[in-house]
């Protein structure tokens, strides 16, 4: 019977012992697993492969030109980086879907120009969970990115708004062509609004006017004003695509008594600029193209295990008017 007793206590020693090992060895691969998928999201062995761009409206110029940029450094990186971007015509639920379809599909660079900076957070917080790069151009985000890249805005409002101060003398009225609410527009308002504070004797007559960024949308709202106002001075488009709009509806109105400043420097823009006949007088020209190019050097160096000194990178604006209108190289 004691023998018995012994072999049964072996016997369920052994079972123990092969039982605890057994848990050792599940907990070392599952260490290991996640240290790998650490270690793989910014590896020197790591290469970009894939490049996802959403973007507010690719019937939009600016668009056109931020996606134009991300393939024209993928090409230059090399390596038969693919970039796929997807137009969202300004929709929250459209560019929420977007991205996390590019999160799913495993996508190693997401590039955003956000359409409304706090809906964005939810997927762009569960794309950096699985470990995707994230980038913001043009539009600020209130989430975690890896970088944030884009024109200066307060400064393209400020410069456009002191050249119509400086062009009407201190004096006039002003309307403001607002636009979709995100950071980028209403920087540019504030920059304009701080420029003209400076001169009491201009009014501003109307500032809240969403021209919704479209051409559509400039001739729409600018030939209300026209109708409301006998006598505007000077107009600050918060894009060129709205500038261009309103520039239409003061032709159809026979109205030449102003002239319109938007920010982009768009083909557009100065397009209707080299137009006499037209009111479209300058514009703050902005480097689409140069952000997004930007955007995929900074994501292909993080892949590698580089980060930026500093996520948050400004790039100046420069105006144009019809007097340096040839010199300016355009997108």
């Amino acid at each position: 019977m004691k023998t018995l007793s012994l072999i049964v206590g072996i016997l369920s020693l052994t079972v123990v012992g092969c039982t605890n090992s057994a848990q050792n060895n599940n907990s070392v691969t599952n260490t290991a697993t996640n240290t790998s998928l650490e270690t793989t999201v910014n590896s020197p062995s790591r290469k970009l492969q894939t490049i996802g761009v959403a973007l507010g409206d690719l019937g939009n110029p600016f668009y056109n030109a931020v996606q134009k940029g991300a393939e024209i450094e993928a090409k230059r990186i090399g390596g038969n980086i693919r970039v796929n971007a997807v137009s969202s015509g300004f929709d929250l639920n459209q560019q929420s879907n977007q991205i996390e379809n590019f999160t799913a599909a495993n996508t190693d660079l997401i590039i955003l120009s956000a359409v409304d900076k706090k809906g964005v957070k939810p997927v762009i917080d569960q794309a950096r969970l699985a470990g995707k790069i994230v980038i913001a151009v043009d539009s600020a985000v209130d989430a975690d990115v890896d970088a944030m890249i884009s024109s200066n805005n307060t400064q393209a409002g400020e410069v456009a708004c002191q050249y119509i101060a400086d062009r009407i003398k201190g004096q006039g009225s002003v309307v403001i062509l607002n636009g979709t609410p995100m950071d980028s527009i209403n920087q540019r308002v504030s920059g304009c609004e701080k420029s003209l504070a400076k001169y009491p004797d201009i009014k501003l007559i109307s500032k809240d006017q969403n021209a919704e960024g479209t051409r559509d949308g400039g001739l729409r709202v600018m030939s209300d004003l026209l109708t409301t106002f006998p006598k505007i001075d000077a107009v600050f488009a918060t894009n060129d695509q709205s500038g261009v709009g309103a520039d239409l509806a003061a032709r159809q109105a026979k109205r030449k008594e102003f002239f319109i400043v938007g920010v982009d420097g768009s083909p557009d823009a100065t397009k209707a600029m080299e137009d006499k006949d037209g009111v479209f007088a300058a514009t703050a020209a902005q480097n689409p193209a140069g952000m997004a190019e930007k955007a995929v050097q900074i994501g292909n160096d993080i892949i590698q295990g580089n980060k930026p000194e500093s996520p948050d990178i400004l790039i100046p604006v420069n105006l144009v008017t019809r007097d340096n209108l040839s010199s300016y190289k355009g997108w």
